[in-house]
């Protein structure tokens, strides 16, 4: 076995096709969300005796999150790997237009979630014998750069890549690593729309291309494989043709 991974958002998208790449690489893998079906189904197509476990989590929910890293620390004892994936993309609108509870919904799953399952993986990395473990968090490429209309959504991920850091420095002492991947158009349930045409800068609407989750599951499957001396600071991963560099 690999070592023990923690994936948030594992019902459908990125974080089914990241804990499915983990499970294949011989990972024991806990995958988190709020749908308990889809990730069982996950398990039972690619998972192995024992190496899988379905928890129920809303990331917003403190409790929840807690009792996420006691069943992990109950099962395996440890954890060496949480890949921060939970998120959603908030409303569309000028800010003008963004209420104060969508505003909270998003900052509460995007960046509240992350920072809850950070914290408990970091307590249990700093306890655990052998010491020590990985965060890798899903920023975006609008930790970088927004999409018109996506103050809330953007505003989270530039607050995911401060995270990051923040967790990187503080992780030091302790043989903890962190990183972050930023994903440009990995096609998923979230990105069938682009094909249709997308807001683009400039005020016109444009498709735009997508590419191969696999590829996602890959660049987190070489983050973490790597010894906890050497770290994936930052990763970004897009389809070629996707409007970002020279966006606007």
């Amino acid at each position: 076995m690999s070592g023990v991974a923690v994936v948030t958002g594992a019902g459908s998208g990125l974080g089914k096709c990241i804990a499915r790449a983990l499970m294949a690489a011989d990972w024991r893998v806990a995958l988190a969300g709020r749908r308990q079906e889809p990730m069982i189904g996950t398990v039972r197509r690619w998972g192995q005796d024992g190496a899988a476990i379905v928890v129920p989590t809303d990331v917003t929910s403190e409790a929840d999150v807690a009792t996420l890293f006691n069943v992990v620390r109950r099962e395996w004892g440890r954890v060496d790997l949480l890949v921060n994936n939970a998120g959603i993309s908030g409303p569309s609108g000028d800010v003008a237009e963004i209420s104060l509870a969508d505003w909270q919904r998003v900052v509460d799953t995007n960046l509240t979630g992350a920072f809850l399952c950070a914290q408990h993986a970091v307590r249990m990395m700093k306890q655990q014998t052998p010491r020590g473990g990985r965060i890798i968090n899903n920023g975006s490429i609008s930790a970088h750069t927004p999409r018109p209309g996506s103050a809330a959504y953007t505003a989270t991920k530039h607050a995911i890549t401060g995270l990051t850091k923040s967790i990187s420095l503080d992780g030091r002492a302790h043989d903890i690593a962190c990183g972050q991947i930023d994903i440009g158009n990995a096609a998923t349930e979230l990105t069938e729309r682009f094909s249709q045409g997308v807001p683009q800068a400039n005020g016109s609407t444009a498709a735009e291309p997508t590419f191969d989750p696999q590829h996602v599951a890959d660049a987190v499957l070489y983050m973490a494989s790597l010894p906890l001396d050497a770290n994936v600071q930052f990763l970004t991963i897009t389809a070629t043709k996707m409007p970002y560099i020279g966006r606007g």
